[in-house]
């Protein structure tokens, strides 16, 4: 597989995109193969970036290509494997299986990117949400999704292009 110009390409040392070489922070388990559901690791492959979500009020930018939608107070994700809507995002306040909150305190999740990684059709058990999100701190790891700098997580969403794909090797 051959990357294109406007392919994000992320490696452990950081990520290219259209010709600019950008920090980031992958999974604590490194790049490679995941193994299951917090396993940290990001995994290896080539990924659609499906839709973008961000927090009104906190930040408004436009990526014309990706399909954009406002967070709302009690949007989740679900990480638990016994929940039929398994690495799904869910609306529930009071949701009986273990999930992540996407309306967050912290600026994580002001804007993030959800991959195509074991999603629309998740296999249960293979590993939930890859998002492209705000990090922490410098390459502070994840649980397994990418993260930028706030700016630069704006920037890469703003320039993404239909035919742009998410490779990580």
């Amino acid at each position: 597989m051959t990357p294109r110009f406007d392919d994000l390409i992320v490696g452990r040392w950081g990520a290219r995109f259209r010709g600019v070489n950008l920090p980031c922070a992958i999974g604590r388990g490194g790049i490679g193969v995941k193994r299951g559901e917090g396993d940290g690791i990001t995994p290896i492959g080539v990924f659609q970036l499906a839709a973008i979500k961000i927090r009104a009020g906190r930040l408004s930018f436009q990526s014309p290509h990706v399909r954009q939608e406002t967070i709302r107070i009690a949007d989740i994700w679900s990480d638990d494997p016994k929940d039929p809507e398994y690495n799904h995002g869910v609306y529930g306040p009071d949701y009986p299986f273990s999930h992540e909150k996407q309306y967050r305190a912290d600026p994580l999740y002001d804007a993030f990117g959800i991959l195509d990684f074991n999603w629309p059709d998740a296999v249960v058990g293979a590993g939930s949400a890859i998002f492209m999100h705000v990090w922490r701190k410098p390459r502070h790891p994840t649980e397994g999704c990418i993260a930028f700098d706030r700016k630069v997580l704006i920037w890469i969403f703003e320039n993404w292009q239909v035919g742009s794909r998410v490779v990580i090797r």
